[in-house]
């Protein structure tokens, strides 16, 4: 069996939306004081690789903790755009070389290269998004989910986030951003986990994301 992370690690020093706090990992109980060690965890609900529900834009709409498991886990089919330039559009260029693996996937993740940047100013810059074309199949396809390597589905200037609410507006589908380590995934379906944190309603939470390809067992 084959596994890949594709995970960022959650550090007091990682790349969060501008104008959030970052997380702390604060340390609650010392082998030394206490016999064993315990870790406070302070984050956003949208801190790191996590994925985002219909709730995070709509309060009437589905909280995580309310989708079934079986929403986080299926097939899954990297898209290549890493040729693409700051600012360019994600269209349905990039998915034609994939043929019929785009309606078989039920996850599309998007590869633009970003995780490269991840921790470094220009992480922030203006990365590709999909353009409406895109975001209509994915809808009319009925996808379990997207995902990116990049902070969001929408240009990180754009207030009004309008690719978030037509995708969450009417659909049961998630959302996943920052994810990293999808250009070691190839160009053919494998099995994707996405599993969030389980808490009561939930609008996001942090992800273990992995890649597997499973062998025969003998």
């Amino acid at each position: 069996m084959k596994i890949i992370d594709l995970t960022h690690k959650i550090t007091e020093t990682m790349p969060v939306y501008p104008g959030t706090e970052p997380p702390h990992l604060s340390i609650a109980n010392t082998y030394e004081k206490d016999g064993f060690r315990e870790t406070l965890l302070t984050m956003f609900s949208h801190t790191g690789t996590h994925v985002d529900p219909p709730s995070h834009l709509f309060p009437d709409r589905t909280s995580l903790d309310s989708l079934p498991v079986s929403q986080f886990a299926g097939k899954a089919l990297v898209i290549d755009c890493t040729n693409l330039q700051e600012g360019e559009a994600i269209t349905m260029q990039q998915l034609l070389p994939y043929g019929s693996l785009t309606d078989k996937a039920d996850f599309l993740l998007f590869n633009l290269g970003w995780d490269k940047r991840w921790g470094r100013p220009d992480y922030f810059n203006n990365y590709p998004c999909i353009d409406e074309a895109v975001l209509n199949f994915i809808l009319n396809s009925e996808k379990k989910g997207i995902g990116f390597d990049v902070i969001g589905v929408d240009p990180i200037g754009d207030a009004e986030l309008p690719r978030h609410k037509k995708l969450f507006a009417e659909h049961d589908i998630i959302n996943i951003e920052n994810l990293t380590n999808l250009d070691q995934c190839g160009s053919e379906l494998f099995w994707f986990f996405a599993l969030p944190l389980h808490y009561e309603n939930a609008d996001g939470a942090p992800i273990r994301a992995i890649a597997f390809w499973e062998d025969k067992i003998q």
